[in-house]
């Protein structure tokens, strides 16, 4: 009697079935990665852009007395004073209620966030509003032409 042999009664390929494995795998592989990665994008702190080297914040001269300026310190914002009596001070830009950016205002001579009408003196400290906290104070060099901001040591 002879033997036939079908289709389903073939081995079948090893070559075909490690494709299929590997094409199985990576998929759930690739699955596995698309929900892992934004998690772990979340929970894990992006490593902080921030300088502790000195920043440029403005030219000597670029600034009138009463008049500030925004400038970028790392990846936050800044602002740097002239007071009326021509010293300059430099904050950092971001209020410490909501982290909106704060502004100088010329005419009351404070520096004030619009989110929620919070307002600082010129040495940092609440004022009023719901700000918790003062701002956050740099030092201010003068540096040939340059006005250069740096974060105060802490001793």
């Amino acid at each position: 009697m002879e033997k036939t042999v079908s289709a389903s009664d073939r081995p079948e390929q090893p070559g075909r079935r490690r494709v299929l494995g590997f094409l199985v795998g990576s998929g759930v592989m690739a699955s596995f990665v698309s929900f892992v990665y934004p998690i772990l994008s979340f929970v894990l702190p992006p490593q902080s852009g921030e300088l502790d080297a000195d920043t440029v914040a403005a030219k000597v001269n670029e600034l009138a007395a009463n008049s500030a300026k925004i400038f970028r310190m790392g990846n936050r914002p800044g602002i740097l004073v002239r007071t009326a009596d021509g010293d300059y001070r430099a904050f950092s830009a971001v209020c410490t209620h909501l982290n909106c950016t704060v502004q100088y205002r010329q005419r009351e001579h404070d520096i004030w966030c619009a989110c929620h009408n919070g307002v600082y003196n010129l040495q940092g400290a609440v004022v009023s509003g719901p700000p918790p906290k003062p701002l956050e104070q740099f030092e201010v060099h003068a540096r040939g032409q340059d006005l250069v901001v740096t974060r105060e040591s802490r001793t």
